[in-house]
């Protein structure tokens, strides 16, 4: 893979810390000036980075800015909590990193405001910038929530 983390972080770097439409769209631009392998190699990373927090320590924390109709935690769903990690990323390397030593480090992402929807339109966008062809490729990480089965010890357990 010739994306490097270093790279990835880099090119992570054009959305400014925050996964909203523009800025996705400038990092699509820009990541579509790059070649083929490039754009795969970004894949690779993010559902990587994406993989890695999908973690029962992260998924279980309620969502920040919301309260259930009896005033207690509102839980993530499962898109939620796939966002929430986008949102994560795109705040760059130093969040990504400290929010495994510190759980309390990634709760805010959890609000509504830090939807990072939008970052996993980036690489189908650039793709077909670059191409004129659909992204139809699989990562060798699913980024999907409860894919990580480290990170979900107690669903490890029943697959067992």
């Amino acid at each position: 893979m010739r994306m490097t983390w270093g790279d990835f972080w880099s090119l992570i770097g054009t959305l400014e810390g925050k996964a909203d439409r523009e800025g996705c769209g400038r990092l699509a631009d820009k990541l579509s000036r790059r070649s083929v392998p490039d754009i795969i190699g970004f894949a690779e990373r993010h559902a990587e980075a994406l993989h890695r927090l999908d973690q029962e320590k992260f998924g279980m924390l309620p969502v920040a800015d919301l309260a259930d109709r009896d005033g207690g935690p509102f839980p993530q769903s499962a898109d939620h909590f796939l966002y929430a990690r986008c949102a994560v990323v795109a705040a760059g390397r130093e969040v990504w990193e400290r929010v495994f030593f510190d759980v309390g480090a990634f709760a805010p992402y959890t609000s509504t405001r830090y939807d990072g929807e939008w970052l996993l339109y980036v690489v189908d966008e650039a793709y077909e910038k670059a191409t004129g062809r659909a992204w139809e490729r699989t990562t060798r990480y699913c980024f999907e929530t409860f894919s990580n089965l480290d990170g979900w010890p107690h669903l490890r357990d029943r697959t067992a």
